[in-house]
C-alpha cells in the first residue's frame, strides 16, 4: 500500500473513533468492530501485496486463490473472539460479523478508489457498494451465524469452524472469479441476490427486529 492508504484509513478510523465515547454500548460495539475490519483491511493488504510481488503481479491468480483464503481467515479472527470472550447469542455476534465485512469493504473500495480515481464513475460506486460491501459483509456473516451455533458444541466446534471458513472462502472466490469473467454481471447479481433471502430469514425468524432492539 502506499502512503495514501494509510491517509484514509487515518482520517477514517479517527473520524470514527471520536464518535465512541457519545455513543450507548451496543452501538459502540458495532463500531468498534467496523474499525477491525478497516484495521483488518489494512494489515491484510500489505500480506496480498507480498504475494502479488511473489507471484509476479498475476493479479487474477492472486485474487481467486489467495486474497480469499487470507482475507476471510482475518476477518473471521474477531468474530470468534466476540463469540467466546463477549457473547455467542446470535443477536450480538450477527450485527457485529457485518460491522467487520462491511468496514474491511470501506478501506477497500476508499483504496481502490485512491488509485484509479480518474477512472471511477458513479456506476463504479455503486457496484463496488453492492458488490464488495455485500461480499465481504455476506461472508463474515455467514461465519458468525455459524460460529453462534456451534459455540457451545464442542464435538462440532473445530471441525465447524474449519467449514464455515472454508465456505465463506469459496464464495468470496467464486465472487472473485465471476466480476473477473465475461460473466462479470453475474459477479456483481451474486451478493444483491445472497442477501436478500438472508434479511428474508432474519425477518422470519425474529432476528432482525432483535437486532434493531439491540442497536
Amino acid at each position: 500500500m502506499d502512503n495514501l492508504s494509510y491517509i484514509a484509513f487515518i482520517a477514517i478510523t479517527v473520524s470514527l473513533s471520536l464518535m465512541l465515547p457519545l455513543m450507548e454500548k451496543k452501538v459502540r460495539r458495532l463500531v468498534i468492530f467496523m474499525i477491525v475490519g478497516i484495521s483488518s483491511c489494512l494489515f491484510i493488504s500489505e500480506l496480498n501485496n507480498i504475494f502479488l510481488e511473489l507471484f509476479k503481479e498475476d493479479t487474477f491468480y492472486v485474487t481467486t486463490t489467495i486474497t480469499p483464503v487470507t482475507e476471510e481467515v482475518v476477518k473471521m479472527l474477531p468474530i470468534i473472539y466476540l463469540a467466546i470472550v463477549v457473547s455467542d447469542d446470535r443477536r450480538i455476534v450477527i450485527p457485529n460479523a457485518f460491522a467487520v465485512g462491511v468496514g474491511f469493504a470501506l478501506l477497500e473500495n476508499v483504496v481502490i478508489l485512491i488509485q484509479n480515481v480518474e477512472n471511477v464513475t458513479i456506476l463504479w460506486a455503486l457496484v463496488r457498494g453492492f458488490g464488495s460491501g455485500l461480499v465481504h459483509g455476506i461472508c463474515t456473516v455467514m461465519v458468525g451465524w455459524g460460529i453462534s451455533y456451534i459455540r457451545k458444541r464442542r464435538k462440532l466446534f473445530y471441525c465447524g469452524t474449519f467449514a464455515l471458513l472454508s465456505a465463506a472462502i469459496i464464495y468470496h472466490a467464486i465472487y472473485n472469479l465471476l466480476v473477473q469473467s465475461d460473466y462479470q454481471y453475474v459477479g456483481i447479481l451474486l451478493p444483491i441476490l445472497t442477501y436478500i433471502p438472508i434479511l428474508y430469514f432474519l425477518k422470519k425468524k425474529g432476528i432482525k427486529a432483535s437486532i434493531v432492539s439491540e442497536v
